[in-house]
């Protein structure tokens, strides 16, 4: 019953697009340009606006509008370009929006933020986090300083590590995933709409029917709403904000905080919402059930905190307090153990759904062995540009041990440390990439075994709050199948994906560390100019300080936080209600969605999710039918584009006004 479904929900996904008979070659100079116009236009507007609202619309804008620009100068040029050279270009659009330098804004805030000093933390960094406190370069608001050269050697150092890593054993997995074992990966042509949507528009000379076009006009559509919505809720405040100084918000950024006054009936419980309209649209995207189980488990809060709060579990709420303190003051006292063994029961879930799949993929390996001896069920597409299995596995010993030796070094050689590394790069990493690429193929899940790094650095034996900064060689790399499988539906030869990656990382890493520079330099960061950082950096400080004073040898907020009979009420928890809604035959996408939503669940985007997904499935769905599955990721595709079109003006009218020189007459 269960098994029927579960493919009944993930069948809409999977019959969405096909893999074409061809594959092509989407790499080109073209490409290379349109990764230049993105990394000098584009990025100073992402980071910018990810400090003011906390959006990365940008991010999404910044390929569709490099992908539409150079369509229509191609077509001005009398040229086409193919899918895969759209694909490539959008690629390599949205990897020139990377920011590998992002964490130094952090960085220089964390070292000196309140939380960090309070605990002892600040002055136990170590150099290749953050030059110390009395460095020169704060004052200066400068990344271009010495001091962070340390800082700057560890970001290159990860940075190409890590995209080597990524993108080879990625491949890998997906070899294993879809050659081998063919799962459907019911997510990846959610991604893949919005670029066929302008592949069409680019063959536009070669489509005659007006249904074969149906993807360029849900796509304006959607890029319509965006333009709309982004005009008032991002565009307003921006505009009079540089203009005046005293910006005109019609929707509050980044939420609505309505904790201090509803915690005389909700005690505990963090109330609000975003007024995000992406939210909706992203509601209508994601599987109904998803949906329906986070709010379940938003509900959840709504019940379980005022009852926490009564018996005396959550003791440090008093009331009016905001939300960020409501979450913060609730994690100390109970949810930061409880979340730890909910995720437990999640990841064994996914184990248990993985072993499931196993055996039944084994016993269709046997019959298809049987009725055809010859045939090789690892078949690769000709022409996708595949790579030899030797060298995808030379690369992994190569990555995991260079890791292993950098870290060495670091620590001095610290024997406990040593053997969690060993164990995380050759055991743990392995393991958890293949469960979470079957899961990814199964039923587009993503699954990691909670705090099992800091678990196995605190057991380590090392004192002192280095040890969190290592480049430890532990990475979940089954989540890139689903790229390699859009990439596959785009019908794009795997090698156009490697040669861009190589041309992009300089690009990349000179674009970032200019840009987080120049940002810095404009003002403080975080500071009341851009309220999104300002309220949230200091939450995430505190967080981040629970977890790394567990390692300074002496008492610590972590041991107020860590609790082992929350963290086995959360595990038998939620692994009773895995049990029960699998017994009831639930969706899967809605028992993963309850099982995560039990722990602490923040209303402010699930409200306005859930609200798009039953407008999807209640009035859409009913109205189009499967073409309705089809529709809205290009809808997305488009609101994205349109919402990131109206920052980008805003964005660049404001590094105007900041750059203007004011004239003493």
């Amino acid at each position: 019953m269960s098994e029927h479904k579960i493919d009944k929900e993930l069948e809409e996904f999977r019959q969405v697009m096909e893999v074409p008979a061809t594959f092509e070659d989407g790499f080109n100079w073209t490409s290379l340009l349109g990764a230049i116009f993105v990394a000098l236009l584009m990025v100073p507007g992402a980071i910018y606006m990810g400090l003011l609202a906390g959006v990365d619309s940008i991010g999404s804008a910044s390929q569709w509008v490099t992908v539409i620009l150079f369509i229509e100068v191609a077509k001005r040029a009398q040229k086409t370009l193919k899918r895969a050279e759209i694909f490539v270009l959008f690629f390599m659009a949205g990897s020139a929006m990377g920011l590998p330098f992002g964490g130094l804004l952090w960085n220089q805030f964390f070292v000196r933020s309140d939380a960090a000093i309070a605990t002892g933390i600040a002055a136990d960094l170590p150099r290749w986090f953050a030059p110390d406190i009395t460095s020169h370069s704060y004052n200066l608001r400068t990344f271009f300083h010495l001091d962070w050269l340390p800082v700057v050697g560890m970001v290159i150092f990860g940075t190409f590590f890590g995209q080597l890593s990524s993108t080879i054993l990625g491949y890998g997995l997906f070899r294993v995933a879809n050659d081998v074992e063919k799962l459907p990966f019911p997510m990846a042509p959610i991604g893949a709409q919005g670029v066929m949507a302008l592949a069409e528009d680019a063959e536009e000379k070669n489509l005659d029917q007006a249904e074969s076009k149906w993807r360029w006009r849900v796509f304006s559509i959607g890029s319509a709403l965006g333009l709309a919505f982004g005009a008032v809720y991002l565009l307003l405040p921006t505009l009079t904000g540089a203009l005046t100084g005293n910006p005109i918000t019609v929707f509050q950024i980044p939420f609505s905080d309505f904790t201090p006054k509803t915690g005389n009936y909700l005690p505990a419980v963090a109330t609000g919402i975003s007024w995000d309209f992406g939210n909706i649209i992203f509601g209508m995207v994601l599987p109904f059930f998803a949906m329906v189980g986070a709010f379940v488990g938003l509900l959840s809060s709504f019940i379980l905190n005022p009852v926490l709060y009564h018996v005396g579990l959550l003791k440090s709420w008093t009331p009016g307090e905001s939300t960020i303190s409501t979450l913060y003051l609730n994690n100390i006292d109970f949810y930061f153990s409880f979340q730890i063994g909910i995720a437990i029961a999640v990841a064994l879930g996914g184990f248990v759904q993985v072993a499931r799949s196993l055996r039944g993929s084994r016993r269709q390996a046997r019959q298809a062995s049987a009725a055809l001896p010859h045939s090789s069920l690892a078949a690769v597409p000709e022409g996708r540009g595949d790579i030899r299995t030797w060298l995808i596995v030379a690369v992994y010993f190569l990555v995991t041990i260079t890791y292993i030796g950098v870290s060495g070094w670091l620590i001095d050689w610290h024997r406990g440390v040593m053997a969690v590394l060993f164990f995380l790069g050759f055991v743990y990493t392995p393991l958890i990439s293949y469960v979470t690429a079957r899961l990814e193929g199964m039923v587009g899940q993503v699954v990691e075994v909670p705090f099992i790094r800091e678990a196995s650095l605190i057991l380590s034996g090392f004192q002192g709050v280095a040890v969190w900064f290592l480049p430890i060689p532990m990475a979940n790399y089954g989540q890139m199948c689903v790229f390699y499988k859009q990439c596959e539906l785009t019908g794009t030869r795997f090698t156009s994906i490697w040669k861009t990656q190589v041309i992009l990382l300089p690009i990349i890493l000179v674009s970032s560390i200019f840009f987080m520079n120049f940002i810095w330099g404009l003002n403080e960061v975080p500071s009341a100019v851009y309220p999104f950082a300002d309220q949230m950096w200091k939450l995430h400080a505190e967080n981040a300080c629970i977890m790394f004073s567990s390692t300074l040898g002496e008492y610590s907020i972590f041991e107020d936080a860590f609790r082992f009979v929350y963290i086995l009420s959360g595990t038998l928890f939620g692994g009773l209600l895995f049990g029960v809604m699998s017994i009831l035959g639930a969706p899967i996408m809605l028992t993963y969605g309850v099982v995560r939503g039990i722990g602490q669940t923040t209303p402010h985007s699930v409200i306005p999710q859930f609200i798009g997904a039953l407008i999807g499935r209640y009035y859409f769905k009913r109205k189009l039918g499967l073409r309705w599955r089809q529709y809205i990721p290009v809808v997305s595709a488009g609101f994205a584009c349109g919402m990131g079109l109206i920052t980008t003006v805003g964005v660049g009218i404001t590094f105007l006004s900041k750059a203007a020189i004011p004239l003493p007459f």
